[in-house]
This record gives C-alpha cells, structure tokens and sequence, in this order.
C-alpha cells in the first residue's frame, strides 16, 4: 500500500511546527539572545532559507512563538460561557498545566520575563497580556451581570491581579520546581479567587 503525498499545506505546517518546536527548545537551552534564523534551522534540521520562508525575520519567529504556546494553554474552556465559573476553571487549569509545562510553554514564560529589557519582545508580550486581561474581563464582567461576581469590582483591576498572580506562580515554577506544588496550589488559589469574587449570599432576617 502507498503512503498519499502530504499536500503543500500539510509539508508547510508539519515544517512550521518542527521549527517552532526546535525555537522553543534554543530559547530554554540557551536564551532569547542566542536566537538565530540559521540555529532554529539546525536544530529543526531545516536550512536557514526554509526558516527565513516561513517567517521573514527573528521577530516575525518570536511573534508566532509567543501566540502559539500561549494560545489553547488551559484546554476545556472554548465552549463554556464567559462567568465566574470559567474564570474558576481558567485559574485552576492554569497552575494545572504549570505542574507540566513543557519547552514551548517554558520558552513563552522566559520571553515574557525578557520582554520588558527587550525591545523586540516588549510589544508582542504587552499585546499577549492585552490579550489575556480582556478574556478575564469578558469573564469577570459576566459574572457582575448575572450577580455571581460582586459588583463592587472594578474588572480592569482583576484582571490585572489575576495575571501577575499566574505569570508569578508560573516563573517561580521554573526557577525552582521544587518549592512550587501546582496541585496543592491550584486548589487554594482558585478558592481565594472564589472567596474574594464571588457575591456573598444574602443575610438572614
């Protein structure tokens, strides 16, 4: 039996992903600042001409790099409503995957303590945040219209907290795994999210 031809598009995304792949594991190895076209190819065993194809420039690579591995980071959480019940399981999904995060999520969290020195990465990682900070706030906001969040809460501010709580937690985790216990914490972090978001329930007579 013959094997079918990949099409064009499977041989460019099956390149794509070998070379991200092969990025994300320099940027572990070795930092952002040893980064070249011409050693991702190596790595990804690729010349520097397939590289400088598929993305033009270190910059456009970093890009993609930062939206790949941030994007789908905690799974389950497409199909459910924006509410406090989501962002619950958006914070303890999160410190969940930290528990294993792997070269690519682990070169996202080491660009993203780099970006403020680096010029180059300061507005993909402001705009990533960006990012993250309004899928918390259609969440946050959600949870005030249904009465679930107190509606004393300014949303921009908690989502704010939420997030340099996560990238904390997620950079302490790869400084020193050992004194990070992700499946402890990821229940006493989603609780005081709980405990501090949600609308308390009304007193009795």
């Amino acid at each position: 039996m013959t094997t079918p031809r990949r099409t064009q598009k499977q041989r460019r995304d099956q390149a794509e992903a070998a070379l991200l792949a092969a990025a994300a594991e320099l940027v572990v190895e070795q930092g952002v600042r040893s980064l070249t076209l011409a050693r991702v190819g190596e790595r990804a065993g690729y010349s520097r001409g397939i590289v400088t194809h598929h993305f033009g420039s270190k910059q456009a690579l970093l890009e993609l790099l930062a939206r790949s591995t941030q994007a789908g980071f905690v799974p389950g959480l497409a199909d459910l409503p924006p509410g406090l019940d989501r962002l619950l399981r958006l914070v303890d999904g999160y410190i969940g995957e930290l528990g294993q995060v792997g070269a690519a999520h682990h070169a996202f969290l080491l660009l993203w303590a780099e970006a403020p020195t680096m010029p180059e990465l300061a507005p993909i990682f402001r705009e990533r945040d960006a990012s993250f900070r309004a899928d918390l706030h259609d969440d946050v906001a959600a949870g005030i219209a249904e009465g679930t969040i107190r509606h004393d809460l300014a949303p921009e501010e908690v989502t704010v907290a939420i997030v340099g709580q996560l990238r904390g937690i997620g950079l302490q985790r790869l400084l020193d795994p050992g004194a990070v216990d992700t499946e402890r914490l990821r229940q006493s972090v989603t609780e005081q999210w709980r405990r501090a978001l949600a609308t308390p329930p009304p007193r009795q007579p």
